[in-house]
């Protein structure tokens, strides 16, 4: 069904602005790198809690070792697949690597809910068997330490996402962010023991960790579904596309139809059929459609643009745009 096209065009000035928000490209290697540093904390952060969870007894400590692991496995992941990500088109790969991303995001998502899976285990085990702890005296500054280091390099994985939209680091970010929270909450779980020397709420603190990270792994699987299955791009790029079609209506194009988007990683693929006036060459509506590319791709970041040529007797009544 063809777009429908009466809005008017917008001013010259308001489409400049919105070019002007187009944000540089980031430095090659930078995804790689950040990737590289959420593997080297959680290297570290997993030695920390497996040495204060021998030392105290604490099955909470130990389900964050295990969610610790679970991280390092997802950080290596996302390692791999943003360098993968990278790598031109192939003969065996048209469109590109874009979507290992997507790919390696579903992957941290299972993880977590693997990882959640055998906390709950361990949690329930120790309820009904009895838990018995230790000495907390060097867990409590071990957790407190990890929530502050996963908060770190969280946040510095976001802004990198942000920066270069690699839905592999956004769910690494998703990870460790999840991995903050749950250490206040065991360290909470820990000075409560401390306090009162009920060892049961150290299992029923692990159980509640659980919980969030179940959270957490759903919802990194239903944003990384949703590209897989080639889901359209957002209704305000949708929009921005058609405004971009309406402004070149004084150069020859009389409509547009059979807008189809998509996206791969940090890549966004559109594909239109573009209809021109009457009597305009094909090479000036192949000069059109390029400059109508460029247009649109200065609108949204990495986006791929296919447009089909058509004449002006394919536009569909109701669908025309203005000429002037």
């Amino acid at each position: 069904m063809s777009e429908p096209l009466t809005d008017a065009a917008p001013s010259a000035e308001a489409t400049r602005a919105s070019k002007g928000r187009r944000q540089a490209s980031p430095a090659p290697g930078a995804k790689p790198r950040a990737a590289a540093l959420s593997i080297v904390s959680n290297s570290l952060l997993i030695v920390l809690k497996l040495v204060a969870g021998a030392v105290t007894g604490s099955v909470a400590i130990v389900t964050e070792a295990i969610h610790s692991s679970i991280d390092l496995i997802a950080s290596v992941v996302a390692f791999v697949s943003v360098r993968k990500a990278d790598e031109p088109a192939d003969a065996e790969h048209r469109y590109g690597h874009e979507k290992m991303e997507n790919l390696a995001a579903a992957a941290e998502g299972m993880l977590i809910l693997v990882g959640s899976g055998i906390i709950v285990f361990e949690a329930t085990r120790r309820l009904v068997s009895g838990s018995e702890v230790h000495s907390l005296g060097f867990g409590i500054p071990v957790i407190a330490f990890s929530a502050v280091a996963n908060l770190a390099v969280s946040s510095y994985l976001a802004r990198r996402a942000r920066e270069t939209e690699s839905p592999a680091l956004e769910g690494d970010a998703a990870h460790l962010r999840t991995d903050a929270m749950t250490s206040v909450g065991v360290l909470a779980g820990l000075v409560l023991v401390e306090l009162t020397g009920e060892a049961w709420i150290d299992p029923l603190v692990a159980l509640a960790v659980a919980a969030a990270i179940v959270m957490a792994g759903l919802r990194i699987l239903r944003r990384s579904s949703r590209v897989l299955v080639d889901e359209a791009l957002p209704e305000s790029e949708e929009a921005a596309i058609r405004e971009e079609v309406v402004t070149f209506g004084p150069g020859g194009v009389a409509g547009f139809h059979k807008l189809r988007t998509r996206r791969a990683g940090a890549r966004r693929y559109v594909d239109l059929h573009v209809q021109f006036r009457s009597g305009t060459s094909l090479e000036a509506a192949h000069r059109t459609a390029h400059q109508l590319q460029d247009a649109i791709a200065g609108r949204l970041r990495n986006a791929d643009v296919l447009i089909h040529l058509e004449p002006e007797d394919r536009v569909q009544p109701g669908t025309e745009v203005p000429s002037d």
